[in-house]
């Protein structure tokens, strides 16, 4: 990722304070980004898609609109990169937010440099590996194209957010080796959620959704029981 390029990132929070220190927070650690801030989840919306930013910061917990309906909507009709702000460490709120459609969380209170470290976290995922490998999978009825970040399903384009496809690009650019749960969440998430696997049963079962034919019985994305996942194409296939 290029540390030095100009991003927008726009943040939804009710609070004034928070607001202000995060759009302080952003200034001192990385003067070229452009903050923008919204006070409501309507708001926010509206900003989105005017301004059409990089990546959203969103507060949970609102009045009239919460972040959840917020992200609701939002996942309809846009796969720009979230990171929720929880007021308080809840694996069970942190995996909603996950299944709607969020990137990645952040708990207040929290960190200047911590703050910094998931949005280039979360951005790097948006802007993919670097990784020079070939740059297009054709598998089955599949086909995953990691310079454009788009996957096809019998020739019918498939809707990924950023963390779904960096999941899959991880597990397609290394097919057939299993790579360990606490590698994904290292590489996806960084040392913040190590122990969370729930995380990986969330985007597991949403890829397999999307993807594979028969979800239940899947034939691209497998489990290998107590290691990790490993993706299959059809010449490894018994």
């Amino acid at each position: 990722m290029n540390h030095n390029r100009t991003l927008k990132i726009l943040v939804i929070d009710d609070e004034a304070d928070m607001l202000k220190a995060i759009r302080l927070t952003i200034n001192v650690q990385e003067p070229e980004w452009e903050v923008i801030e919204a006070d409501s989840g309507e708001k926010g919306l509206a900003l989105i898609d005017r301004e059409e930013p990089d990546l959203v910061l969103l507060d949970l917990r609102m009045p009239r609109m919460s972040g959840f309906d917020v992200l609701k909507k939002l996942r309809l009709y846009s796969n720009v990169p979230v990171i929720v702000l929880t007021v308080e460490s809840d694996e069970l709120i942190e995996v909603k937010a996950l299944e709607i459609g969020a990137d990645d969380f952040i708990t207040k209170p929290f960190g200047n440099l911590e703050l910094i470290a998931h949005i280039r976290s979360v951005i790097r995922r948006a802007e993919g590996f670097e990784v020079i490998t070939n740059e297009t999978l054709k598998t089955g009825n599949l086909e995953i194209n990691f310079n454009n970040h788009t996957v096809n399903k019998d020739n019918r384009l498939i809707g990924l957010t950023s963390t779904e496809f960096a999941f899959l690009e991880l597990l397609a650019r290394n097919k057939g080796q299993v790579i360990p749960f606490e590698v994904i969440l290292g590489k996806i998430w960084g040392q913040y959620a190590l122990d969370s696997r729930d995380y990986l049963k969330v985007y597991i079962r949403k890829l397999r959704v999307k993807l594979e034919d028969d979800p239940s019985n899947p034939q691209f994305l497998q489990t290998v029981n107590g290691l990790g996942y490993k993706f299959l194409d059809n010449s490894e296939r018994n």
